[in-house]
């Protein structure tokens, strides 16, 4: 058998893979610090500096010679190369997004997102106030607190319309947009742009549809329990009868995608008064490195950006927290804003856990192209996998922060989780998975945008509009990643299932209550999340959740945990219509 086309193909491949691994390398790096300095001094001039070397590195990525040299390495890798198969993969993936091969399509999609993120950031809501006949400007945190706590429906109306004013703003740009990523993701052989961020998934378009159908139909029962309670005690609160679906400007979120404030609350800030906001930090990276994580390197104790500013500082800084890989060879840093309270406790973990995945994978086994997450969602799944028993009880305890004489096993607790994860999942893999599959993959047609939208709603969410929305709105645009993140808000559904999956293998071989779990200084724990995040991408993100749960994803790790939930919304909802 002559063999020696497919060595010289190999050959030529791994020589190819080398060139680009070390040239993507260097450009990444250049391209993140120009990006931390744009993020932790924002000046015009940083982000003039962060635009030119991002346009390097799309540059790069993009450029014909990669595009061809990647499609004929495809067609002709021997089988059994699958790390080679997996690289070129991704490249094509990444080239797709800015393909060399139509440069003057690439310079307008980078124009065209360039306005929409103006259009969408320099946004002026206005309002009129009931009783008022003028219009004045609202701020969005104006907006989210009037939905949290306004009990008066005339108010709530008024705001929650103003909320919806971006869409019209945004709605021709989103079609120009549209049409440029489509054709950009066409250039490289995929039906749609929707196509290409399914790739990243490594599913076809049909594959994902079933998948995320199955995942909430799954989950259904549950949110029809939560949105049969949520809509009575909505009615109360409004002096209204229980209606069948929940008006929108009823629910304490813009798009009713979580809803706080059903709940009461129960306060931790005071326990945290007498700890320092580096305290926070520190206690993070001890929970991860108490499992056996890699030891995060002293530079990100030099390097990060991790604390609030002070008022009278003349540098300005991104607020949002994030976590950072600067050069995918150890170099990892934060961003935040921590101040010392619960939300902050919980964000800081939640952050170190990207940070703790990132110097998992950042090892020569794995090629630079696959330093990142198994999958799009892997990244969040994985930081709220580390999270997660950090914001229970027992570990709580343990740093002196749970009140005396709470119980533990108090459901309001998991009720209010279950009011911003559970009810997340028709939103996430329902309405938004479903409305951009139809406006990317069928080209949905401008006029029928907004009827669309709210058919999803109410199919998934079980919400209404309170006044009738025409297709002079664009009320899917409002939402920002439905502009700038686009085809793949689902990946947050993804990250929530992967998570409980997970935890609760953790805890069941730990033999914990996944309610109250505690596993600081349990190194079998880190082992088991060592197996996942050291492969980065160079595995299917499917076969490392098999393989570390003996199990398919799915939803039902999710519905175990929230058992004691259902058995009391159950009663809670007996002889009361549920469904819509």
């Amino acid at each position: 058998m002559n063999t020696g086309g497919a060595e010289t193909t190999s050959a030529r491949a791994r020589a190819f893979l080398e060139f680009y691994n070390a040239t993507y390398q260097r450009l990444y790096q250049v391209a993140q610090e120009a990006q931390w300095l744009a993020a932790t001094d924002v000046r015009p001039e940083h982000t003039g500096r962060r635009v030119g070397a991002d346009a390097a590195l799309a540059a790069f990525v993009g450029s014909p010679w990669v595009v061809e040299e990647c499609r004929e390495l495809l067609s002709s890798v021997p089988v059994g190369e699958d790390l080679v198969r997996r690289q070129l993969e991704m490249i094509q993936r990444l080239a797709a997004e800015c393909p060399g091969t139509l440069p003057d399509v690439v310079r307008e999609r980078v124009a065209a997102e360039a306005r929409q993120s103006a259009t969408l950031d320099g946004f002026e809501f206005r309002w009129r106030r009931p009783g008022s006949d003028r219009t004045e400007r609202i701020t969005v945190n104006q907006i989210d607190d009037l939905l949290l706590t306004s009990t008066n429906l005339a108010e709530r109306l008024a705001v929650w319309e103003a909320s919806k004013e971006s869409g019209v703003a945004l709605k021709e740009g989103l079609l120009r947009l549209r049409d440029l990523r489509n054709r950009l993701a066409r250039e490289m052989g995929y039906s749609s742009y929707y196509a290409l961020r399914a790739a990243h998934f490594g599913m076809t378009v049909p594959e994902l549809r079933t998948f995320h159908e199955r995942l909430v139909q799954e989950i259904r029962p549950l949110y029809e329990q939560l949105h049969a309670w949520a809509r009575r005690r909505l009615a109360a609160r409004y002096g209204q009868p229980v209606p069948r679906l929940i008006p929108a400007h009823w629910l304490p979120n813009r798009w009713g995608q979580e809803w706080p404030g059903l709940v009461e609350g129960l306060d931790l800030d005071p326990y945290f008064r007498d700890r320092s906001a580096e305290w926070l930090v520190r206690q993070a990276v001890a929970y991860g490195e108490s499992l056996g994580l890699p030891k995060v390197p002293e530079s990100f104790w030099k390097l990060s950006d991790l604390y609030e500013l002070p008022a009278d500082s003349p540098r300005k800084k991104n607020t949002h927290a994030s976590a950072w890989d600067m050069d995918l060879q150890g170099d990892v840093r934060s961003l935040m804003n921590v101040k010392p309270n619960f939300a902050w406790f919980a964000t800081a973990h939640h952050e170190m856990g990207h940070v703790f995945y990132f110097l998992a994978y950042d090892r020569p086994d794995v090629p630079a192209v696959l330093r990142r997450g198994a999958s799009p969602a892997m990244h969040e799944a994985m930081a709220e996998t580390l999270a997660t028993p950090t914001v229970q009880p027992p570990y709580l305890k343990r740093l002196g922060l749970w009140p005396e004489g709470l119980d533990p096993q108090d459901l309001r607790w998991l009720l209010q989780a279950a009011l911003e994860q559970v009810v997340f999942i028709p939103w996430a893999a329902g309405v938004m998975a479903s409305w951009e599959h139809d406006f990317y993959e069928l080209d949905l047609p401008a006029d029928q945008l907004n009827r669309r939208w709210w058919e999803y709603v109410e199919k998934y969410q079980g919400i209404a509009p309170p006044t009738p929305r025409g297709e002079e709105y664009c009320d899917a645009a409002t939402k920002t990643h439905i502009n700038d993140d686009p085809a793949e808000y689902y990946k947050y559904a993804h990250a929530f299932l992967i998570k409980y999956q997970l935890h609760m293998h953790l805890a069941r071989e730990l033999g914990q209550d996944p309610r109250q779990t505690d596993f600081y200084g349990r190194p079998e724990v880190g082992r088991f999340l060592l197996r996942i995040m050291r492969a980065g991408a160079t595995r299917d993100w499917r076969d490392l959740i098999r393989e570390a749960t003996g199990a398919d994803l799915s939803a039902r790790p999710m519905l175990d945990y929230y058992a004691p939930l259902w058995e009391f919304l159950r009663r809670e909802n007996a002889g009361q219509p549920v469904g819509w």
